[in-house]
This record gives C-alpha cells, sequence and structure tokens, in this order.
C-alpha cells in the first residue's frame, strides 16, 4: 500500500475516533454537540485547555480511553511517514508525482511504448530533434535509470489503458509501439486508435503475417526491422555508394541532420501561395529542396520550381548543418 493510501486510511480512522469522542460525550455528560466536539478536540490534540464541567468517574474513563486511542493513531502515522522516509518511498512518490504532473502538461508529444534496441534508437532520434517524449516501460531497472537521465518515464505494461492515459495519450501526436510482441504491439494499437482518433501510429513488427493486422488495427506505418537489415544488407552489395551516401545523410557525424522536412504553414505568409521559385532557398541558404508533399499526401520527387506553396504542402531539404542553420534562422 502506497503512502497517501496508509495516510489517507489514517484520516478516516481519526474521522472516526472523532465521532466516537462526540457520541461518548454526549451520551455519557449529556453534553451538547459543540461541547461534546470541544471536549473531543481538547483530548484528542492533548492541548490541555480548561473542561467545561467536571468529569462522571464514566467520563474520565472514556476520556482515558479516547487519549490511548488518539496516542495509538499518532503512532500509526510517525511510523508510516518514518517508514517511507526510510526507505526512500516518500522521496520517490514526490518525485513520481512531480514527473506525472509534467507528462499531464505536455500537448503534442510523443509516446515510446518499450524501452528495447528499437526503443532506445527511437528515443535517441527525438531527443537529437528536441522532440518530447514519454517512455512506458516495464522493466523497474531500466525506468531508473531512465529517470537518472531526466526522462519522462512512466512504468507500467503499456497494454494497460490506464498506462496509455498516464502517458498522455490524449494529449500526445505520435505513438512508437517497440515491443518485441507483435501480439502486445497489436493490442496496444487497438487501444491507441480507441482513445486518439488523431494520433500517428508507428508500430513495430517481426512476423510478415503480423503486417497487415497491425495496419488494419489503426497503425499509419509499420516498420520491420529484420527485413530493413537485410534489404540494406544487400544493397550495399548492388548499390554500394548510393546506400552509403544516403547513410551519411542520417547518420552521426559530420554530416548530420542534412536533411528537414519543412510544413508550408510555418513558413511567413508572404510565401503562401507562391512557388518554390520565390523561396529562392539555393541562394539564400545554400539548401535544396529535393523532395515536396502536397497537401493530399502525394510525394514529388525533384518538384519542378514553379509548384505551388499551398497550405498544408511540406518541402524536403538538402543541406549542409551551416545551411540548414542559416536556413531555420531565415524562415
Amino acid at each position: 500500500m502506497s503512502i497517501r493510501k496508509k495516510l489517507f486510511s489514517a484520516f478516516i480512522i481519526l474521522f472516526i475516533v472523532l465521532a466516537i469522542g462526540v457520541l461518548g460525550y454526549m451520551i455519557i455528560s449529556g453534553d451538547s454537540f459543540i461541547d461534546a466536539l470541544y471536549m473531543t478536540v481538547i483530548t484528542v490534540s492533548t492541548v490541555g485547555f480548561g473542561l467545561n464541567h467536571p468529569l462522571s468517574p464514566e467520563g474520565k474513563l472514556f476520556t482515558i480511553f479516547l487519549i490511548i486511542l488518539s496516542a495509538s493513531l499518532y503512532g500509526y502515522i510517525i511510523k508510516v511517514i518514518s517508514e517511507n522516509i526510510a526507505s526512500g518511498n516518500f522521496i520517490e512518490e514526490i518525485k513520481h508525482k512531480k514527473m506525472q504532473k509534467q507528462i499531464n502538461s505536455l500537448q503534442g508529444h510523443t509516446i515510446v511504448c518499450g524501452y528495447g534496441r528499437n526503443g532506445k534508437q527511437a528515443l535517441m532520434k527525438l531527443k537529437k530533434f528536441n522532440q518530447e517524449s514519454v517512455i512506458i516501460e516495464a522493466d523497474n531497472e531500466k525506468v531508473m535509470m531512465l529517470e537518472k537521465e531526466k526522462n519522462l518515464v512512466v512504468l507500467g505494461d503499456a497494454t494497460d489503458d490506464n498506462v496509455l492515459e498516464k502517458a498522455g495519450i490524449q494529449n500526445a501526436n505520435n505513438l512508437i509501439v517497440a515491443l518485441p510482441s507483435d501480439a502486445d504491439n497489436l493490442f496496444i494499437v487497438l487501444s491507441a486508435r480507441q482513445m486518439n482518433k488523431n494520433l500517428i501510429i508507428i508500430s513495430r513488427a517481426s512476423d510478415e503475417s503480423s503486417y497487415k493486422k497491425l495496419k488494419i488495427a489503426g497503425a499509419d506505418n509499420v516498420i520491420m526491422p529484420d527485413r530493413l537489415g537485410g534489404d540494406h544488407m544487400a544493397s550495399l552489395v548492388v548499390t554500394p555508394d548510393v546506400i552509403e551516401f544516403v547513410d551519411m545523410l542520417s547518420l552521426d557525424g559530420e554530416y548530420t541532420a542534412n536533411l528537414r522536412e519543412i510544413v508550408v504553414d510555418d513558413l511567413p505568409k508572404a510565401y503562401i501561395s507562391k512557388s518554390i521559385l520565390d523561396l529562392d532557398l539555393r541562394k539564400k541558404t545554400g539548401c535544396s529542396v529535393i523532395g515536396f508533399k502536397t497537401n493530399e499526401d502525394d510525394y514529388v520527387v525533384n518538384p519542378e520550381a514553379d509548384t505551388t506553396l499551398v497550405a498544408g504542402s511540406k518541402l524536403i531539404v538538402l543541406g549542409r548543418p551551416e545551411q540548414i542553420e542559416k536556413l531555420q534562422t531565415l524562415f
């Protein structure tokens, strides 16, 4: 039982003690409700104020009983607090409460279910792009490690709807489901889609048969790491230079973050309904537009310069780190 529940139980018992005291004085001494409440409070609190009237032998015995009862209750409360402080639970509960408050305040964050190999890589990428994220992990040791690294984390089973709610599923924009079990991933996708219709869900899958099921369940994208790995290795044999160049654009190192996505709606309003040519990115920043996503989610590779920048569309830009930085400064 948590310290909060134990203290709540103690206050319930305190209320019962007060009720017993009031009724006892009203019956034994014939006091009014106010006088009986006064006698009970000064007896239970041991403040030592004067009595309303001399007590009868029965009243004195009842007062002794009430003092012993209240002293036992105080002893129980002190024991609960001291035990939790000594074990560290009290501090942990305060820390978790503070973290939960932070999670509840998030809007548009990403939830990562499972801190295994794939979950760890996903979190690293999210941090790199300063994306707010919450990790759901069932392993207590991993949770403690994540907390030490100042990550927002929820301890629990991601297949539990209550755990998803604690991670702020209703206010999240994205969900990455990276558990090793396809069955668990399927269950999470089903639940999450019901809890947040607008959520972008990306799920991991191990078996080919799970791919279609996860898509039907509501996953926007399904990633199969094993298939990607094999395909990547074969590509390094067939087209090694192309693959190494693409890897260079995404791996950590000198060429980190050379590809960026620009939401047209985030550009100054003066550029809405203008063309890519009007942006003049190449001259102003050195970056090149290599892709365009229409407001109908169609992709155009190497778009024409006269392509219109409509609301809801996106640009895929290629550039060196210093060029990307200049782009962000200008636009």
